[in-house]
């Protein structure tokens, strides 16, 4: 297991081959990752513990905000745009392909630059 400490919390990536990755996170109240998307990486997100508001949508303009609680999930697949924000210290599940470096930042509360 690595694990990856976050401005918004850690990351452990669990298992990372040539078919898939999985990570366990955690996010902390208040926090939220980047505004995103993915050209190649395909995933699905499943809440275990918190409150998590996942932002989607297919540009900038046409993002939705929905409440994730425990045991509920989402697919996101390459191009959607997205955002996770903690409403609760969080802990979820990634289950994606293995493009770790695919992340194309739209912006940013951290000040990080893409990843590409």
């Amino acid at each position: 297991m690595k694990e990856i400490e976050k401005p918004w919390g850690k990351e452990e990536i669990l298992e990372i081959n040539k078919r898939y990755m999985f990570k366990r996170l955690t996010m902390n109240k208040g926090h939220r990752c980047s505004l995103q998307y993915h050209n190649t990486k395909h995933e699905t997100i499943y809440v275990l513990e918190g409150k998590l508001n996942i932002f989607i949508g297919s540009s900038p303009e046409n993002i939705k905000a929905k409440v994730f609680h425990p045991n509920m999930s989402v697919t996101l697949e390459p191009g959607i745009i997205h955002r996770m924000e903690a409403l609760e210290d969080c802990i979820y599940l990634e289950a994606s392909t293995p493009e770790i470096d695919d992340v194309i930042r739209l912006n940013d509360d951290y000040n990080r630059n893409s990843t590409l």
